[in-house]
């Protein structure tokens, strides 16, 4: 898995995209650029079919890349299912997920808020929305429109598993308050495992299988569509990288969470108002990043082990501190966070550790977040 092989060497920084760290990526934060008016493009009438299940389309089998018109239809199918989130000083992007009125965006464009302004791109003007549930630990939240306006149009998600790299994309969304703005790059990656910056705004979260674009991405795209030339969503814009060193923003490196786990945490919030299945593995202890003598990370320190938890099955105990992970090297929560992403639920790991000063290793029979 490339998530896996990334650890190995140092992962670019990212930036959460949403308006509160405008420019995160230059260092600079602030805000005040559109007014959000929203004034898109009218509906079209060259969506591609779909079928309609639970009132939301579902993509059809996978189309090709083909260029018969330019960009044109793609923008017209999608852009109308495309729109502005606002919240205070706060703004992002969404995807209308079904005729209901649900729209899917990320945790942190959504922030504490529970109630938002959302400019639709079909000149339908603003209407307000209702947070459903926020699942910061994927960075992906569930909105909903107080009243549904007629003819609201939801996206069709795309299968990821078909995403491949050399893929021409377009990425949609309020760059910079720009309302139903579109960019144009191609599927650079796949399969990225990438940590969020708490600090830039973002959640925390570290996610796995992300597309990786060279489409650019600037603050405000969070939340929007990633888009293929069959007019299908394949992923939701989320990050975009920073150089390491200098802290700017590293040109054409852009990540989206992929279509597939967009959809299977969007059913599960819509149906049920929460998150019960993440997908995610997780060894069931509390931690902290510890500290060296100098001051650097020096290892994960276990505050506490939940009971009949893997790890508690496995003999870690509260005072364990955890260094290593199939044999890579673990000194933070961002690097343990990292190393289980490449992992699934019932995966066994072998888990390092030093207790009392003494480094031993257990295998870890992986449970789910």
């Amino acid at each position: 898995m490339d998530g896996s092989r990334a650890r190995r060497h140092r992962l670019p920084a990212v930036a959460a995209l949403c308006w509160a760290v405008l420019f995160a990526g230059a260092g600079v934060a602030g805000c005040g650029f559109g007014d959000g008016d929203g004034d898109g493009p009218a509906s079209s009438s060259a969506a591609t079919p779909s079928v309609s299940v639970s009132g939301r389309r579902h993509a059809p089998a996978q189309g090709g890349d083909e260029l018969p018109d330019g960009y044109e239809k793609t923008v017209a199918a999608v852009l109308p299912s495309v729109v502005q989130i606002t919240t205070g000083d706060n703004l992002g992007s969404g995807v209308v997920y079904d005729d209901k009125g649900h729209v899917v965006t990320n945790a942190h464009v959504v922030g504490d808020a529970d109630e938002f302004q959302v400019t639709l791109a079909t000149g339908k003007g603003t209407r307000s929305a209702s947070l459903v549930s926020s699942y910061p630990e994927q960075d992906l939240a569930v909105i909903r429109l107080d009243q549904v306006p007629e003819g609201l149009r939801p996206a069709v998600f795309a299968d990821s598993s078909k995403v491949e790299v050399g893929q021409i994309v377009l990425a949609m969304g309020s760059p910079l308050g720009l309302s139903s703005s579109v960019t144009q790059g191609i599927v650079s990656a796949v399969g990225r495992t990438v940590s969020e910056s708490e600090a830039s705004g973002g959640t925390g979260a570290t996610m796995s299988d992300l597309v990786q674009t060279s489409a650019p991405i600037n603050p405000g795209n969070s939340g929007g569509a990633l888009v293929n030339l069959a007019n299908q969503v394949i992923g939701v814009p989320t990050l975009a990288a920073t150089d390491p060193d200098l802290g700017d923003a590293a040109a054409g490196i852009g990540f989206a969470i992929p279509a597939s786990t967009v959809t299977a945490i969007a059913d599960q919030i819509i149906e049920q108002g929460e998150v019960t299945a993440s997908g995610k593995a997780a060894l069931g202890i509390t931690a902290r990043t510890l500290l060296g003598e100098d001051y650097q990370p020096a290892g994960v320190a276990v505050v506490s082990v939940a009971d009949g938890g893997p790890a508690a099955d496995a003999g870690l105990k509260a005072g364990d501190t955890i260094v290593a992970v199939d044999g890579d090297e673990v000194l933070s929560m961002t690097a343990l966070s990292e190393a289980l992403a490449a992992h699934e639920p019932g995966d066994r790991a072998a888990v390092g550790y030093e207790r009392d000063g003494e480094r031993d290793t257990v295998e870890v029979t992986l449970g789910e977040l």
